[in-house]
């Protein structure tokens, strides 16, 4: 399952960067060649960002290419691995599960409530910001599959 789950979420990221692009290039044709820029291809390209930006996040946090910061020593994190680890996908899950799933459904919800639209496209806001709580719960299932899989793969080497 997560293999099917990273290849459409990759597809899908390489999908509205396309989308992206082409309306960034149709904006900078429009306003210099045709000397009438569009209206709404800030906005696609605006809100495609933000989608692609947290899918990706999603995406990399599922093949283990996040930012990792190291503060603690690295003989320190050697003797216990797996205990490190662990901590690590369990702070990646409580922030995704609290900021981004929780937070993000909130303001969903305050868009949709407000009846929030964008200037140009005139599409609710919601819409844009319902990939706040998607990405947290993928971030989650990657974190929380990715935990189990750890603890998996220590035992086997510990037997």
């Amino acid at each position: 399952m997560r293999k099917t789950i990273d290849s459409l979420l990759g597809k899908l990221c390489l999908t509205i960067l396309f989308i992206m692009l082409a309306a960034v290039i149709w904006q900078v044709f429009s306003r210099f060649v045709l000397q009438s820029p569009s209206t709404v291809t800030d906005e696609i390209s605006s809100y495609s960002l933000i989608w692609v930006g947290l899918l990706g996040a999603a995406y990399a946090t599922g093949q283990h290419l996040h930012l990792a910061i190291d503060l603690l020593p690295e003989k320190m994190v050697n003797k216990n691995i797996a205990f490190f680890d662990g901590f690590v996908y369990l702070c990646v899950f409580l922030f995704a599960l609290l900021v981004m799933i929780v937070g993000g459904v909130r303001l969903c919800m305050l868009s949709f409530q407000f009846g929030q639209t964008s200037a140009s496209l005139e599409i609710p806001l919601g819409f844009v910001y319902l990939v706040v709580p998607f990405s947290g719960l993928l971030i989650c299932y990657f974190s929380l599959d990715s935990f189990f899989n750890r603890i998996q793969s220590s035992k086997t080497t510990n037997v």
